[in-house]
């Protein structure tokens, strides 16, 4: 037995990795975020209207929803609160922008990237669903390497980020679903997930506290930007 015990991630502050768990609001704002880097660049990182477009999108998307912006706000705070989403602003610009942090918090190759990513949005899937799906984010050389990459997720240590599920009645491949959102509860087979009314998030600081924060954040970004333009005048 290895005495060392098992192996401890650690982001980019150099913090241990803790046990991340999402709601299934702060779940579609990571995968959206994830999805629009790769698919595209030119308009990313996300304003806050692109993030909520990119959520309620009606294609590649199960559930699909409707969230409108304080939804996406509050889903946001608590993505940067478990250092798996950014907020960022340009010197001439008060529009703040969003990023994730999910490669760096993870330590993610491109291809488990685009598997999690593919989960996130779209709920449990077949490895040839994953692979059928990837295209935009990541081209599977094959079957077997959608299946070791998920392998590998599975596989991490402290958290495990994906798990197989048991086979349904009557079908013939197991389906795969993320862990980001905590061990998965007992449900009928093929069961819709269950997606939570803004009544059930839990409660966060007011709307008028968070955008003062955000405003803060902005300025103090501006000021940065500023202080280190003047060294080059």
């Amino acid at each position: 037995m290895d005495e060392a015990g098992p192996k401890v991630i650690v982001y980019g502050d150099g913090e241990p990795a803790r046990d991340v768990v999402l709601d299934a609001v702060e779940a579609r704002v990571l995968g959206a975020l994830v999805e629009k880097q790769v698919t595209t660049p030119d308009y990313y990182p996300l304003t806050l209207n692109a993030l909520v477009n990119a959520c309620n999108q009606t294609s590649s998307r199960d559930p699909v929803v409707s969230y409108d912006e304080t939804t996406v706000l509050r889903a946001l705070d608590r993505l940067r609160d478990q250092k798996l989403a950014s907020v960022s602003a340009g010197a001439e610009s008060r529009v703040a922008k969003y990023r994730h942090k999910l490669t760096e918090r993870f330590e993610l190759a491109p291809a488990e990237v685009a598997a999690l990513c593919l989960l996130l949005l779209r709920g449990p899937q077949t490895v040839g669903e994953l692979r059928n799906r990837s295209g935009r984010l990541h081209e599977f050389a094959s079957l077997v390497e959608v299946e070791e990459s998920l392998n590998a997720l599975a596989a991490r240590q402290p958290q495990p980020l994906v798990t197989k599920l048991p086979r349904q009645p009557g079908t013939k491949e197991s389906r795969f679903a993320h862990l980001l959102s905590g061990p998965l509860a007992a449900a009928a087979p093929d069961s819709p997930a269950a997606t939570p009314s803004i009544q059930s998030i839990p409660s966060t600081p007011s709307d008028a506290d968070r955008l003062a924060r955000l405003e803060q954040e902005i300025a103090d970004l501006k000021q940065q930007f500023a202080a280190f333009r003047k060294q080059f005048e």
